[in-house]
């Protein structure tokens, strides 16, 4: 919803309330007939859902407290009047639910009582029943634009007030609601307004999963209020078919596979146009030379997404470009897991109930795989397997957006503030141990180069970067960050940001695991190698858009982020398994370009002349 920073806070005429918030109030499709007397009612804050519904208290054959709205009066829906205000008891940022239950004074109080949780408990153990039943209780909205990945746009949540929480569901629901903005008070409220006539005494309801016509999906939806088996659902993932991985597409066109390419000048200096920060003062190398623009270069290296390749490849043959052809097959978190699983096989452990690859978490799609989901949850629940998950955005990096939980509750309902995928959580990590906190979750990000798909000819950097997480890894409270995500160049005060070369990482991780050796045969960096090996194999087995298309001018650097996690073997050993992230289109580059001042040579060296020799580079 738009956020209005130049409106005053005196009272708007209708035309102006229209002009600011028509455009909402329209793709909430909230009537025109009601428009006038919403903005009366917001303009003279009124909120007079009080004389015309009550609450009604009961209890249920199996004795559990029962809530409904009831109407006073006998309520139209052509009614022009019939629109009310719906305050809201709590807004905000799930990371911050926590902090604010212990921190802001009576809310606790008034969420245990809304939630009606014993209070009786301490009150960590009431905090920590808010944070699991406020799942049944949410609402969403969020503002700007959340593909920038800026806090302002994350999604917020919101508790409406005692009388909107107890508005129950009906698949026939008498009243819709919709948040709203008032930008005047820059403030959010719940719109409720009804959808059929109602007679006096009459029970309001609202439909939670609008727009649902699949059973199994609606079934899901509904399982924080109405819970149901659904282990009998087939829960194995097919590959989807074409007009899956079209609708990622964006509109790119693949090259003129027919056309001449000539390859760059051997007898000049190549000429480079750059709009990716830190890389003009880092690119040194003699052979290279920096031009202003895209029309005079030989090599065009940009970090917004590249589309007309036919056109490039007709028009400008000998120029290159950072990027293939739908590699996000490989950049975007849904469709990596379904490339990822062609580098494995549809056999199950009936024991573990996990698949090959085996760096490749179990991955599901929450828009379209979600009866899926919720049965292998189920199944594993009923198999007492670890079930905890992240839920990540398709197309979000940082750490924002995500979510580690065990509670499916919350799962069913993050999709609602945008698509996410549910990965299966990493509960057995290997640890490094920091002197001065103790054992830590790290990740490692390398980068990686791809010259070319058909023949793949990919190398890797073998310089990396390390992440650490700041407090002690267990496997609870999720919704501490500095416990379970290692991403802290991002955190505000950023005192406790970790950074250890990877040269001198090395020897310290041989000190801590003897046993796990990093380099040499069998070692696990080998293991990694052969990780980045099989992902852009299975992402390049299959033709555009199911995978990375070939293109002679094309040549890309990603960035590979992966932990490691214990697993046993068929001797019953205990061994260290990769575990792949994300793929980083565009990645940040900056600690590369400080602590390593021939990064960006080496790799338009190795990506544009075929020069990896004195280079930390390794062909795969």
């Amino acid at each position: 919803m738009p956020h209005a920073t130049d409106v005053s806070e005196k009272k708007m005429s209708q035309e102006e309330f229209i002009a600011v918030h028509g455009a909402q109030l329209s793709s909430s499709v909230v009537p025109e007939i009601l428009w006038p007397t919403l903005h009366e009612k917001l303009a003279n804050e009124i909120l007079d859902a009080g004389s015309s519904f009550k609450l009604l208290c009961y209890m249920d054959e199996e004795d559990n407290v029962k809530w409904k709205v009831v109407a006073e009066k006998k309520i139209s829906c052509g009614d022009s009047n019939q629109i009310y205000l719906i305050d809201h008891a709590w807004t905000y940022q799930t990371k911050d639910a926590r902090l604010q239950l212990q921190m802001i004074q009576g809310l606790m109080e008034r969420m245990a009582d809304l939630m009606e949780i014993d209070k009786e408990q301490d009150n960590e153990e009431i905090i920590e029943e808010i944070l699991t039943e406020m799942w049944k209780y949410n609402q969403t909205y969020s503002f700007g634009h959340l593909e920038r990945g800026s806090d302002e746009a994350m999604p917020l949540w919101y508790i409406m007030d005692e009388f909107g929480s107890r508005i129950q569901h009906s698949s026939t629901p008498s009243f819709r609601t919709a948040p709203f903005y008032y930008a005047p008070l820059q403030i959010s409220f719940t719109l409720l307004w009804p959808v059929q006539d109602l007679e006096e005494g009459g029970e309001v309801t609202r439909n939670f999963v609008e727009n649902v016509s699949n059973q199994d999906v609606c079934q899901c939806r509904l399982l924080p209020w109405q819970p149901c088996d659904l282990k009998q659902i087939d829960y194995e993932q097919k590959e989807p078919d074409i007009s899956y991985f079209l609708s990622h597409k964006q509109g790119e066109t693949l090259p003129n596979m027919s056309i001449d390419y000539p390859g760059l000048s051997k007898d000049r200096n190549v000429k480079v146009f750059l709009t990716y920060q830190s890389f003009p003062k880092f690119l040194t190398d003699g052979r290279f030379e920096l031009v202003e623009t895209m029309e005079e270069a030989d090599i065009i290296w940009c970090n917004t997404h590249w589309k007309d390749y036919k056109k490039f490849s007709e028009e400008t043959p000998g120029k290159f470009v950072n990027q293939f052809p739908c590699e996000c097959v490989v950049t975007v978190k849904d469709m990596l897991a379904v490339v990822c699983r062609r580098a494995g096989s549809d056999m199950e452990d009936p024991e573990t109930m996990e698949t090959e690859p085996a760096w490749l978490p179990r991955t599901y799609n929450l828009q379209t795989e979600l009866p899926l989901f919720v049965s292998y949850f189920q199944n594993r629940k009923e198999k007492g397997l670890d079930n905890h998950w992240i839920c990540k955005p398709w197309n979000l990096a940082r750490g924002l957006d995500m979510h580690i939980t065990s509670n499916l509750n919350q799962i069913v309902r993050l999709p609602e503030s945008g698509p996410k995928v549910a990965c299966k959580y990493v509960e057995d990590p290997v640890l490094f141990h920091r002197e001065e906190i103790g054992d830590v979750k790290f990740d490692i990000r390398y980068i990686v180069l791809l010259s070319s798909v058909q023949p793949l000819k990919l190398y890797v950097y073998r310089v990396f970067w390390l992440r650490f997480a700041n407090k002690t890894f267990s496997l609870d409270h999720f919704d501490d960050y500095e416990k379970h995500f290692t991403v802290m160049n991002y955190v505000e005060d950023g005192q406790n940001l970790k950074q250890i070369n990877y040269d001198d990482f090395i020897p310290m991780f041989d000190g801590q695991y003897p046993d796990h050796k990093w380099s040499g045969d069998c070692g696990v960096e080998e293991s990694i190698f052969q990780m980045f090996r099989e992902m852009f194999e299975a992402a390049s087995c299959k033709p555009a858009p199911a995978g990375i298309a070939p293109s002679p001018q094309s040549r890309a650097m990603y960035a590979v982020d992966l932990l490691l996690k214990w697993k046993t073997n068929t001797k019953g050993e205990r061994t260290m398994q990769p575990v792949v992230c994300e793929v980083n289109f565009s990645p940040d580059c900056d600690r590369a370009c400080k602590y390593h001042p021939n990064f960006v040579n080496d790799v338009f060296s190795t990506l544009f002349l075929d020069d990896i020799e004195g280079r930390p580079v390794t062909l795969l």
